[in-house]
């Protein structure tokens, strides 16, 4: 891969990893634009891998509550507190843990089938129009809950049915066009969140799933290169590329989460919304005419 197509590749990457339009359908739409073939894109490592980045981006800008989090887990551990804790963000860390269950088993059992069936244009369109709908559902739900004068929750009040019920949804991220973000969020407004601390526990959330998925990809990678010496020789190459999109995406997803922490806090996701059907439109449309 020419390094200007990693760094290209990187910085959509962090623009799109956190806004609710999807990073994955993203990032293989322009990777097929630029010519890379389908079954090429299925068996390489540089789409997930590059997540790393923004995972990076995760720890920087919510560095401190990421350490309350930690300081807390060590305390019920220490403690021997392995179901309840004393703090909301003990608590908060087993809601993270309980909710990653749903996205690691369906990642593990179907992984093959999801790449068989959703990596492809077509599909990306399709699940990019369903959770634009269900988006605009979750708003039209916050918004009757607030005429009906319910008062929307914080992170620190989460339940068990929530962390298990958010993280189901996360699940359903791994078809491209879905948006981990976006399915997090959407959830998080079903079930009764603020669109900020949606996406809080929405960033929170993606960090031991995001971990897993680009640490898995990377070793497989590691273990290719050893045992097929046309890929050893160009590994370097292949992992310069991987090493200059994972830090652009993480120098642009820092300042992605900012921007969505603070319009989340003011707007709803209609822009996103828009965006998304649009996004499906020219997808079908260039699927017709044979462009892609």
């Amino acid at each position: 891969m020419p390094y200007w197509q990693a760094v290209l590749l990187g910085v959509v990457q962090g623009l799109t990893e956190f806004l609710p339009i999807s990073s994955t359908a993203h990032l293989l739409l322009v990777q097929e634009w630029l010519g890379r073939s389908r079954e090429e894109l299925k068996h390489d490592p540089f789409t997930v891998v590059v997540q790393l980045g923004t995972l990076v981006a995760v720890f920087v800008y919510f560095r401190r509550d990421i350490l309350s989090l930690v300081q807390a887990f060590y305390r019920d551990l220490y403690e021997n507190r392995i179901f309840t804790s004393a703090t909301p963000e003990g608590r908060l860390v087993k809601f993270i843990i309980v909710g990653t269950i749903p996205v690691v088993a369906i990642g593990l059992l179907f992984s093959k089938v999801l790449k068989e069936k959703f990596y492809n244009p077509p599909s990306i369109a399709v699940v990019s129009i369903v959770f634009a709908l269900l988006m605009l559902a979750s708003e039209l739900w916050t918004k009757r809950q607030a005429r009906r004068g319910a008062v929307l929750r914080e992170s620190n009040q989460l339940s068990w049915f929530d962390a298990v019920f958010i993280g189901a949804w996360q699940a359903l991220a791994l078809m491209p066009g879905a948006s981990r973000s976006g399915t997090t969020i959407t959830a998080g407004l079903f079930a009764g969140l603020t669109r900020a601390n949606a996406a809080r526990f929405s960033f929170l959330l993606s960090l031991p799933s995001v971990f897993a998925a680009g640490m898995k990809d990377l070793v497989g990678w590691l273990m290719k290169v050893q045992s097929d010496p046309e890929l050893a020789a160009r590994a370097g190459d292949q992992a310069m590329a991987m090493l200059i999109g994972t830090t652009i995406a993480g120098i642009v997803g820092y300042w992605s989460i900012a921007f969505l922490m603070g319009f989340l806090r003011k707007y709803t996701m209609g822009v996103f919304i828009v965006y998304r059907l649009i996004l499906a439109t020219v997808i079908l449309v260039f699927v017709w005419l044979g462009r892609i």
